[in-house]
């Protein structure tokens, strides 16, 4: 099924989630890296790490899997000393009002919910990991006002359309929930991106939400220009400084370099993305009275 797009400048999201490295100074750089290179946008994480030790204590009371990569003996200590407080949020966000850039936040509990609904940030995201979180996703429906952006990682299309219903029961769908095409992996090969599934989103939901986005974790940049020009009007990527920096989500971001790259990319495809204003444009007069073959 072919769509007509009414294209929009690409809205472009720097997730630097916990790529901080739960330090503040590094927090606050690479906010200021992703707004030199383009984007308006970035996203940090929120759990509450002792809620989810209760609900997947054999995960969170181990080592890390990589413990190359681990912040701590257990699961939990490492998750811990990458967390930010309500507080240090709040002070991100106040950061990133300073310089011109949109703060926002990945919750993944209910008690994140709450506490980062109090910094009313434009939107908060929904990650693919806790999207069938129903308690979770009732407060932000019912109780937070801005946009409430989601994954569909690993997520079947029944839960999918389940979730929609959801927020449809409080007619704050159409107007509040944004959708992203995802796979859930770090990173993804391209055989696994699906770029098509946009089209299926748009097919099934572009008169139900509010707008439909693509979340990568592949690495380059080409296949969020390919998502771009099938709909997506928010690309969202993974951010750091030094892809080779200690952490699991380094490897599959993108650095400074790449995300203006990405950002002046998006922003060309924007530019063509239109019919011709008439048949032969000035610019080709000027080739078609020099070379055009004339009877």
């Amino acid at each position: 099924m072919a769509f007509k797009f009414d294209y929009q400048q690409p809205k472009i999201i720097a997730e630097i989630g916990c790529n901080h490295m739960g330090q503040m100074s590094i927090a606050k750089e690479l906010i200021k890296l992703a707004g030199q290179a383009g984007a308006k946008y970035v996203k940090f994480q929120k759990r509450d790490n002792k809620w989810w030790a209760k609900i997947k204590p054999e995960q969170y009371n181990a080592p890390h899997p990589n413990p190359y990569n681990s912040y701590g003996d257990t699961y939990l200590s490492h998750r811990e000393a990458l967390e930010f407080t309500p507080e240090q949020h709040a002070e991100l966000k106040k950061y990133c009002d300073e310089i011109g850039m949109v703060y926002s936040t990945s919750v993944w509990d209910e008690n994140s919910a709450r506490e980062i609904s109090v910094i009313n940030p434009e939107f908060i995201k929904v990650p693919s990991a806790c999207n069938n979180n129903f308690n979770m996703l009732k407060i932000l429906r019912d109780e937070y006002k801005g946009q409430v952006q989601l994954s569909i990682g690993m997520t079947s299309r029944a839960e999918v359309e389940e979730i929609v219903k959801f927020f449809e029961e409080a007619d704050q769908a159409k107007n509040r929930l944004l959708i992203y095409s995802c796979t859930s992996g770090y990173p993804v090969p391209a055989k696994d991106v699906a770029l098509l599934e946009i089209n299926w989103l748009y097919e099934n939901y572009d008169n139900r939400v509010s707008e439909i986005g693509f979340s990568g974790h592949h690495l380059g940049i080409a296949l969020d220009v390919a998502a771009y020009t099938l709909g997506s009007r928010w690309i969202e990527r993974h951010f750091t400084k030094d892809r080779t920096w200690k952490g699991t989500d380094h490897a599959a971001s993108l650095e400074p370099g790449g995300l203006q790259k990405l950002v002046r990319d998006l922003n060309v495809a924007y530019e063509a993305l239109h019919y011709k204003e008439e048949e032969i444009l000035p610019i080709e007069q000027v080739q078609r009275d020099k070379l055009k073959y004339t009877k």
